[in-house]
C-alpha cells in the first residue's frame, strides 16, 4: 500500500522511494486507472451533457447541450498525466503545480480540481453530488458558466494556455528562488510549433538548482492539430531526441496507448524523471556540485489523440487524428447513431464503478491524489498572493536628485532607478527580480550588478562581466522569456519588474494583453489573492533612438496597455529621474496591475524636486506655473500640455519662446505624468475630477498636447471631457529614421517652434508680434534642417538649451 505522507516515508531511502514510484502494485493501479477513467468521464460530460450525468437512464437528446464546445483531443493525455503526477505528490510530500500548455484541454483540468474536491471546497454550489455535478457539466463553456481553457477560474492555474506558446515561460519563472517548487510544464505539439516556445526551452540555462525549483517539461505528442499532423510528431523519434538533447536536456521517452501496460510505463518515466531532478538539487544543495549546468530530464510522451474516445464516426477516423481535436461528434441530438456513439463512449468508462450512489466520487478514486495544500488544485503557489511578502524597499527619496530650479541640470533619469533596484535586490534576496533582454546596462540599470551578476548556467570565460551561476538578474535575448518569467515569478507571489526598448516591447505585447486578462478576471474570484503587479519599463524610447533608426521608434505598448480595463491599466510618463523614483515605489508596491512606465535613458533636463515630484506623482498632472505665464486667476489665452519626457522639454521651451517674444500671451503649462488621469472618474479609478480637469485645462480654451505616444491616445482618453475637440494632439506619428534628437521631433512635429505655431493658431487671442514670431519659427524649422545636414548634429541653441538664467514664476 502506498504511503500517504512525506513524513511516512522519510526514513526510507531514495532507492525504495524511487522504486515504489516505479513499481505501482495492483492496488495502486486501480487508484490510477480509476482516477483516470473518473476524469475522462468529467471531461466528456462538461463538453456534452446538461442532463442525466450519471447515465441512470438511457441518454436521450434533452440531456445533450444545443451548443458543443470544448476540446476532447488533448484531454485523455493532460489526465494521464495529472493522475501519475498527483500518485508522485502523495508518495512524496514534493510540492508541485501543473502548467496544461494544450490550453484547450480546460475540461480535463476542471474535472482534476473536481475530483480532488478543491473545486466544491471553492465553488460550494458545485458539490461532489448528482446536483453538483450536472452543475459542473451544464457550466462548461455555456452563458454564464466558465470558459472552456484552463482559465482563471480554474484552482490551480497560473497558465491559461489559450494563446499558445508560453507555459514553459510561466513554469520557469514560477520555479525560480521557490526551491522547493515543481513545476510540471505539459508542451502540447501543436503548441510547439510557436515561436515563443520554441525559444523557451533554453530555460535551463538560468536555472540554479541550489536556490530554484525544477521544471519538468512533458512534450505531448498525440500527433495532431486541428486539421492536420504536428511537425514534431511526424519527425523521426531520434531527430526529436537529438533536437532536446541539444538544448541541454536529458531526454526520456514514453509511449502510451495501452492499458495497463501505459500506467506501468508512464510511471516507471516518471519516476526515473523525478529522481534525476532529486538527485541533481541534493548534489548542489549538499555542496557536492561542480557548478555545470545539470542536465535536467524532458519527457516525451506519444499518445493517441482523443485516447479512449470513438475509433471510428460515420466510416472515418476519429482517435488517433485532428477529427478528435474539438468535439468528435457534432449533431448528436438530431442523429440517433451519434447520440447512440456518445453514450456508449461514456459507458466504457464504467461511471457506476467511479461515483457511488449520491454521485460522489467512489474511495479508489478520493484516494490517489495527496490531502490539503499538496492538491495540485489547491497549490498556494497557483494562488500566489497567498503567499506574497511585501518588499522590503529602501526610502526612494534617499535616491533623489537635487533640483534646485528646473531646466539646468541633465541627469540619466534611469540610473537613479538602478540604484534603488540594486537595494531592493540587496534588500530581498529570494523575492525580486529584474528581467531584460541583454540591455540592463544599456538602458542604465547597471547599479544591479553590484549586488547580483546576471544569471547564466552555461560555460563562462575570464573575459566575461557580472556573469554567473549565483546570479538573479535575468537576461536573454528574449522578450518573450523575460516578459513570461515575469510573469510566472509574479504569479507565485514574488515581485519584479520587466525592461526592454520602448519599441520592442510590441514583441511581447500580446502576452501583456494576455496577462491583464487573467488579472481582469482574477479581480471577480474572492478566493484568488492579489498578486504582485507586472510592472514593466520602457526606455531607449522612440524620441532618443535617434541612433538606431526606425526599427528602434515605436511607443505602441502605450496604445495596447490603453485597451485594458480601469481597474488593471496604469501608464505613467515621468519626465525626470524624482518623478520617476516616486512612480517606481508606488508601482513596486502595488497589487494586481498592469504598471507601464515609459521614460528614456539619455541624459534629459531635471525639473522637479523630490517633494514637489512627489506632490506631482501623487495627484497624477498640475500645471507648472514657473513654466507658463498665466497667472492663475483667470483663463489663460491657450493651454500647453504634455506627456513623456522629451515632448515635456519642447512645451517648456516652447513656453519660454512665447514668454519673451509674446509677453502679453498667457499660456498655461500642464504636465500629465499618469495618463489615467486624463479619463473620466466613471471611466477609470485614476480619473480627475471634473473640477480638477477644469482648474487645469478649463472647459473653453484650446490645448496644445504635446505627447509622447501616438496622438490619437489623447483623443481617445479625453473623450467625454468639456468640449474635448479642443485638444490638438502632436506625437510621434511614425516619422523616423536615424537622424539627430531634435529631428526626430521636428519631423513629428512635435518641436518646440510646431508648438509655437500651433499654440498662436489655436489660441483665444494673439498679442502683437505674432505674425513676426510665426515667420521667425518657419525660419528655424529651415535653419535645422540645413543645419543638420551640414553639420551632423543638432542647432547648438537647441542641443544645450535649457532655461538658463530665467527666472521662472512661482
Amino acid at each position: 500500500m502506498a504511503t500517504d505522507t512525506k513524513d511516512q516515508i522519510g526514513t526510507a531511502d531514495d532507492a525504495a522511494i524511487l522504486h515504489t514510484l516505479a513499481t505501482p502494485d495492483e492496488s495502486e493501479l486501480a487508484r490510477l486507472d480509476a482516477w483516470w477513467r473518473a476524469n475522462n468521464y468529467l471531461t466528456v460530460g462538461q463538453i456534452y451533457l446538461r442532463g442525466n450525468p450519471l447515465l441512470r437512464e438511457p441518454l436521450r437528446p434533452e440531456h445533450v447541450k444545443p451548443r458543443l464546445l470544448g476540446h476532447w483531443g488533448t484531454s485523455p493525455g493532460l489526465s494521464l498525466i495529472y493522475a501519475h503526477v498527483s500518485r508522485l505528490i502523495r508518495l512524496t510530500g514534493q510540492q508541485a503545480i501543473y502548467l496544461a500548455g494544450p490550453g484547450h484541454g480546460g475540461p480535463a483540468l476542471v474535472a482534476a480540481g473536481y475530483l480532488e474536491g478543491t473545486y466544491s471546497e471553492i465553488y460550494p454550489e458545485v458539490g461532489q453530488d448528482e446536483a453538483g455535478m450536472l452543475r459542473l457539466f451544464r457550466q462548461f463553456s455555456s452563458p454564464g458558466g466558465i470558459p472552456s481553457h484552463v482559465s482563471v477560474t480554474t484552482p490551480g492555474s497560473i497558465h491559461e494556455g489559450g494563446e499558445l506558446g508560453y507555459v514553459l515561460v510561466h513554469a520557469f519563472g514560477a520555479v525560480m528562488d521557490n526551491p522547493d517548487l515543481l513545476a510540471v510544464a505539459v508542451v502540447g505539439d501543436g503548441e510547439a510549433e510557436t515561436g515563443p516556445l520554441e525559444g523557451s526551452w533554453k530555460g535551463v540555462s538560468f536555472l540554479n538548482p541550489t536556490r530554484d525549483g525544477a521544471v519538468l517539461p512533458i512534450l505531448h505528442l498525440n500527433g495532431a492539430k486541428i486539421a492536420g499532423p504536428t511537425v514534431l510528431a511526424r519527425k523521426d523519434p531520434a531527430e526529436v531526441r537529438a533536437l532536446f538533447e541539444g538544448h541541454g536536456y536529458d531526454v526520456l521517452e514514453v509511449d502510451c496507448a495501452d492499458l495497463p501496460g501505459s500506467h506501468h510505463r508512464f510511471a516507471a518515466t516518471l519516476a526515473q524523471a523525478w529522481g534525476r531532478i532529486r538527485a541533481i538539487q541534493q548534489a548542489a544543495r549538499d555542496g557536492d556540485w561542480d557548478g555545470s549546468r545539470p542536465r535536467w530530464p524532458l519527457v516525451v510522451l506519444r499518445s493517441p489523440k482523443g485516447w479512449t474516445g470513438p475509433e471510428e464516426v460515420d466510416g472515418v477516423k476519429v482517435t488517433g487524428s485532428w477529427r478528435s481535436h474539438q468535439v468528435p461528434l457534432s449533431g448528436v441530438r438530431d442523429n440517433p447513431e451519434h447520440l447512440a456513439i456518445l453514450e456508449s463512449w461514456l459507458r466504457s468508462y464504467r461511471p457506476a464503478e467511479l461515483f457511488d450512489g449520491a454521485g460522489a466520487p467512489v474511495e479508489t478514486v478520493r484516494d490517489l491524489p495527496p490531502r490539503g495544500d499538496l492538491r495540485m488544485s489547491a497549490s498556494p503557489h497557483a494562488n500566489g498572493g497567498l503567499l506574497t511578502r511585501e518588499l522590503d524597499l529602501p526610502d526612494y527619496r534617499d535616491y533623489a536628485v537635487d533640483v534646485p530650479t528646473p531646466a539646468k541640470l541633465r541627469v540619466e533619469s534611469t540610473r537613479r532607478l538602478g540604484e534603488l533596484l540594486r537595494d531592493v535586490y540587496r534588500r530581498n534576496p529570494d523575492t525580486f527580480r529584474l528581467f531584460c533582454p541583454d540591455e540592463t546596462n544599456s538602458n542604465r540599470l547597471g547599479a544591479v550588478f553590484e549586488v547580483s551578476d546576471r544569471a547564466f548556467m552555461e560555460q563562462v570565460t575570464d573575459a566575461d562581466v557580472a556573469i554567473g551561476r549565483d546570479g538573479r538578474v535575468m537576461e536573454v535575448l528574449s522578450e518573450h522569456n523575460c516578459h513570461g518569467w515575469l510573469e510566472g515569478y509574479t504569479l507565485t507571489g514574488r515581485h519584479g519588474m520587466f525592461a526592454t526598448y520602448e519599441a520592442f516591447a510590441m514583441v511581447s505585447a500580446s502576452q501583456t494583453v494576455q496577462h491583464g486578462k487573467w488579472l481582469q478576471e482574477a479581480r471577480h474570484l474572492p478566493w484568488r489573492a492579489k498578486v504582485p503587479s507586472l510592472n514593466i519599463l520602457l526606455t531607449s524610447t522612440a524620441w532618443r533612438n535617434d541612433h538606431n533608426g526606425f526599427s528602434h521608434q515605436g511607443p505602441g505598448l502605450i496604445q495596447v496597455v490603453l485597451t485594458q480595463r480601469g481597474d488593471i491599466a496604469r501608464i505613467y510618463l515621468p519626465p525626470d529621474a524624482n518623478c520617476l523614483l516616486s512612480v517606481a515605489d508606488h508601482c513596486l508596491r502595488s497589487r494586481s496591475y498592469i504598471n507601464l512606465i515609459v521614460i528614456d535613458k539619455q541624459p534629459q533636463l531635471q525639473w522637479l524636486s523630490m517633494p514637489d515630484a512627489m506632490a506631482h506623482c501623487a495627484q497624477g498632472a498640475g500645471i507648472w506655473e514657473w513654466a507658463g505665464t498665466d497667472d492663475g486667476g483667470t483663463d489663460p489665452d491657450i493651454v500647453l500640455a504634455c506627456a513623456g519626457d522629451v515632448v515635456t522639454m519642447e512645451t517648456v521651451a516652447a513656453a519660454q519662446i512665447l514668454r519673451e517674444r509674446l509677453p502679453g500671451m498667457k499660456v498655461r503649462v500642464v504636465n500629465v505624468v499618469d495618463l489615467m488621469t486624463l479619463v473620466r472618474p466613471k471611466d477609470h479609478p485614476h480619473g480627475m475630477s471634473p473640477t480638477l480637469f477644469t482648474e487645469l485645462f478649463t472647459d473653453t480654451v484650446d490645448v496644445v498636447f504635446a505627447f509622447h505616444g501616438y496622438p490619437g491616445a489623447i483623443h481617445q482618453l479625453v473623450h467625454g471631457r468639456p468640449d474635448a475637440d479642443r485638444f490638438r494632439v502632436r506625437g510621434f506619428v511614425e516619422q523616423g529614421t536615424t537622424t539627430t534628437p531634435f529631428d526626430m521631433t521636428v519631423r513629428n512635429r512635435t518641436s518646440r517652434y510646431h508648438l509655437v505655431l500651433d499654440a498662436m493658431n489655436n489660441a483665444r487671442r494673439l498679442p502683437r508680434g505674432a505674425a513676426e514670431l510665426g515667420r521667425w519659427c518657419e525660419q528655424q524649422l529651415a535653419r535645422h534642417e540645413a543645419y543638420v545636414v551640414e553639420h551632423l548634429e543638432d542647432m547648438p541653441e537647441v542641443r544645450d538649451w535649457s532655461l538658463g538664467d530665467w527666472a521662472p514664476r512661482g
